[in-house]
């Protein structure tokens, strides 16, 4: 289904329910935008535009709308939905949201005010896509995510730049390491961690979320599986330990341009696992009123602990500029994700058996992986969880295929147009920073 730019769709036409008018309240916020590649500066406006209210509706632009007023998307529209339907604060997904904001669709689904970053967001024709709810006073602003954007990482992979690599994760957390001056690194030390504490938030975003760590190991074994080594865990967020009778399941992975690949594979490890807590009983109604009679609420039957492997581990096995991302926007990435409830920075290629039995919350129940091709063709990874018998495979899936090389493989197919793509944002930017300017001095 498409949606022209100045149509509204008729009753029983609207993208995604309700078919009705809802009533229009101060605490459903709407955000909307493009959400091409799910780097954390989306999930960070979508983050500050759920403090602003209880629920967030997420409106999704078309593939086709954002090649007339931007150029060719690198993610399909299916794909761009995934993303956004993964993040905690995402209340609910919106596809074919029209690219200019009309009223008549933020009001459709009650939404009081519009949520953007603050800087100036233009259409086909150089107008400020948000000048109709500016113009009714339903704006508000959120400061823009520094640093990040899909034409940043776009520019990465056609120029093969490694400037953004972080050679070690802790020694930049604390303060020692990184670009500038000593005064520099404390400062970039003090907002990374906020960040950090930010995105590891529950759905509200304002209270404690997902507990994170940070593992420190020895190169081998880090790269490979030749060492047996336990290495150590530090705290960096302290969020939600798992509850009563919860399974403990451990995922690993570089997350490199987190994309909907490795969404439906976090998904479908807990599809899984629902299915095992079917099968030993975890739904039946006595269990259920056994869970809210001593925990206050129910609660679904896993907790997963995703481990993202550094910079330096990925490049290793991978070569040219990879990863895309550094270890941090990785794993701003995971954060932001529903499906996650801990993450461990800095994990080892391979988790071995004194890893796993070194880890806070004990021993995992179940280790899961993909149905993928492993980069090393010497050895399997996953010798100690499959030896411990707590090994899973997730089964294959729609968007297997979609991981960082397909993506930068299909920036390469089309370079002229994305390169195309660049200078045109380029130009645009120089447009929109005037418009900021005189929207500025007019205020």
């Amino acid at each position: 289904m498409g949606v022209s730019e100045d149509a509204i769709p008729s009753p029983g036409e609207w993208p995604v329910d309700p078919q009705d008018d809802l009533p229009i309240t101060e605490h459903r916020i709407w955000v909307d935008g493009c959400f091409d590649f799910s780097h954390h500066g989306h999930a960070g406006a979508m983050l500050q535009a759920r403090r602003l209210g209880n629920e967030l509706y997420v409106g999704v632009h078309s593939d086709e709308a954002i090649l007339e007023n931007k150029g060719p998307t690198v993610m399909t529209l299916k794909e761009r939905v995934a993303a956004v339907e993964s993040c905690r604060w995402a209340t609910r997904c919106v596809p074919f949201a029209p690219y200019v904001t009309f009223l008549p669709w933020v009001s459709h689904y009650g939404c009081k005010y519009v949520v953007h970053g603050d800087d100036i967001t233009s259409d086909s024709n150089g107008e400020d896509c948000y000048r109709f709810v500016k113009a009714a006073g339903r704006f508000r602003v959120v400061k823009r995510t520094p640093g990040i954007s899909t034409t940043d990482l776009v520019g990465r992979m056609l120029l093969c730049t490694k400037n953004h690599f972080v050679k070690s994760a802790l020694r930049t957390l604390t303060g020692e390491e990184g670009p500038g001056s000593s005064q520099e690194h404390k400062q970039s030390t003090e907002n990374l961690t906020q960040m950090i504490r930010d995105y590891a938030t529950d759905e509200t975003g304002l209270q404690p979320g997902l507990e994170v760590w940070i593992w420190t190991g020895s190169n081998p074994a880090k790269l490979g599986n030749t060492v047996e080594e336990p290495g150590s865990f530090q705290t960096l967020v302290n969020g939600k330990l798992p509850k009563p009778g919860q399974r403990i399941v451990y995922v690993d992975g570089g997350f490199d341009l987190f994309s909907s690949g490795h969404i439906e594979f976090l998904r479908q490890v807990l599809a899984q696992e629902k299915l095992e807590g079917y099968e030993r009983g975890w739904y039946d109604q006595n269990q259920k009123e056994k869970r809210i009679k001593e925990n206050g609420e129910d609660y679904e039957p896993a907790y997963v602990v995703a481990g993202i492997h550094d910079d330096g581990v990925i490049n290793h096995w991978k070569g040219l500029n990879y990863p895309i991302m550094n270890i941090f926007e990785r794993g701003l990435c995971v954060l932001q994700c529903r499906y996650v409830h801990a993450v461990v920075f800095c994990a080892p290629f391979s988790p071995s058996r004194s890893y796993l039995e070194t880890m806070p919350l004990g021993v995992p129940d179940a280790v899961y992986h993909g149905p993928t091709t492993f980069i090393p063709l010497t050895y399997d990874p996953y010798m100690a969880p499959k030896r411990m018998g707590i090994f899973k495979e997730t089964s294959s899936h729609p968007y297997q295929h979609v991981n960082a090389g397909e993506i930068v493989g299909r920036i390469l197919r089309s370079r002229e147009a994305y390169e195309e793509r660049q200078r045109a944002k380029l130009q645009k930017a120089a447009v929109e920073e005037l418009v900021k300017s005189s929207e500025s001095l007019s205020a």
